[in-house]
């Protein structure tokens, strides 16, 4: 994991500096997953005001291992996407369950956090099955992880959560209890800018 620091509020000058260098070298290292897009352009967006809770959220995917980067433009907002690129599900996002209900269900063995919680602490979005999907198209992501996906609301009522992984060269989507958790699944989120 990167030595950046957590913290809730505002990045310090030098926190801010240095996950934006970051963000910065792994743009320009994977230039695949945004074609067409400019550097400055992205850091334009990431500048104050408007950045601040944006960065604090880039900041957290950094910390716990997320390695996030650009994918997308939204040509029409304006906005950038970014989604956790690194190449397993991040390590400081893992042995965890789905969401909330899950994680006061269980009786004992009560993992730390679940996957929701942790995601709307960060202030992103967990990655639906589609998005999962898409960054697939830019890389192989997960192939000895996995990712808990956003689940429908149906599957949800019934008890189950839904994950991801790519195997043999092809992305799978599984089922599992919400409650259940293992050291090789977490979850990938995104930021829009």
């Amino acid at each position: 994991m990167n030595k950046i620091k957590s913290d809730k509020k505002e990045l310090s000058p030098e926190q801010r500096k240095e996950l934006l260098r970051a963000l910065e070298v792994r743009f320009e290292k994977n230039m695949n997953r945004h074609k067409g897009l400019e550097w400055a352009k992205v850091q334009a967006k990431l500048d104050p005001p408007a950045g601040g809770e944006k960065m604090r959220s880039l900041n957290e995917m950094e910390r716990t291992g997320g390695e996030p980067d650009v994918v997308g433009h939204d040509k029409k907002t304006g906005v950038y996407i970014f989604y956790d690129c690194s190449a397993v599900s991040p390590k400081g996002r893992r042995n965890i369950c789905y969401d909330r209900e899950s994680l006061e269900s269980r009786k004992e063995h009560k993992p730390e956090n679940s996957a929701i919680n942790m995601a709307d602490a960060m202030g992103i979005e967990i990655l639906t099955e589609e998005q999962y999907r898409e960054l697939q198209k830019l890389g192989n992501f997960d192939t000895k992880t996995s990712s808990w996906v956003k689940t429908p609301p149906d599957i949800r009522k019934l008890g189950g959560a839904l994950f991801c992984d790519r195997r043999y060269d092809k992305v799978f989507v599984y089922h599992n209890g919400a409650e259940s958790y293992y050291g090789a699944r977490g979850f990938r989120g995104s930021v829009r800018v």
